[in-house]
């Protein structure tokens, strides 16, 4: 079975923790001092914030496989839609070591499909990314040259 996955970027995460908190009804799973996350059931998602320097609003959205074999798949499909930006193996990124595939889409929204295998003690293993506050991994989407209306 698969989790859609959300990733938001947020300016101040103790006002977004309370407000998401509110707004699903239950505590965060995990909370760090730059992160948390809600695993929903109702609805099935896994929904990230940080506040890690970035723009506000939504950095990436994914989906979350629970078995090999479904990430597998996922990372099939992209690689055939040509879409596949890096592929990585138990890498370290958002509190978690993970397997996982980052893809863009034609308009340059970043999806990562991914599969969790345990958990970190640091948001990132890429220096870079930890010194800078930027994303954990996953190359940057291009910037989109005009914009959606709503």
């Amino acid at each position: 079975m698969k989790r859609f996955h959300v990733h938001v970027n947020v300016e101040n995460l103790e006002a977004s923790i309370g407000f998401y908190r509110t707004l699903f009804g239950t505590d965060p799973t995990v909370v760090e001092a730059d992160y948390a996350k809600w695993m929903l059931d109702d609805p099935r998602v896994n929904f990230a914030i940080s506040q890690r320097g970035g723009a506000a609003g939504i950095d990436h959205l994914g989906l979350q496989a629970d078995e090999a074999g479904e990430l597998d798949e996922l990372g099939n499909r992209l690689q055939t839609a040509d879409a596949v930006t890096l592929a990585e193996q138990g890498t370290v990124c958002c509190y978690a070591r993970s397997d996982k595939f980052w893809a863009q889409d034609p308009q340059g929204v970043r999806w990562e499909t991914f599969r969790t295998l345990g958990t970190a003690t640091t948001y990132t293993d890429a220096p870079d990314a930890a010194s800078t506050g930027g994303p954990c991994c996953g190359a940057s989407a291009k910037p989109a040259t005009e914009k959606a209306c709503c």
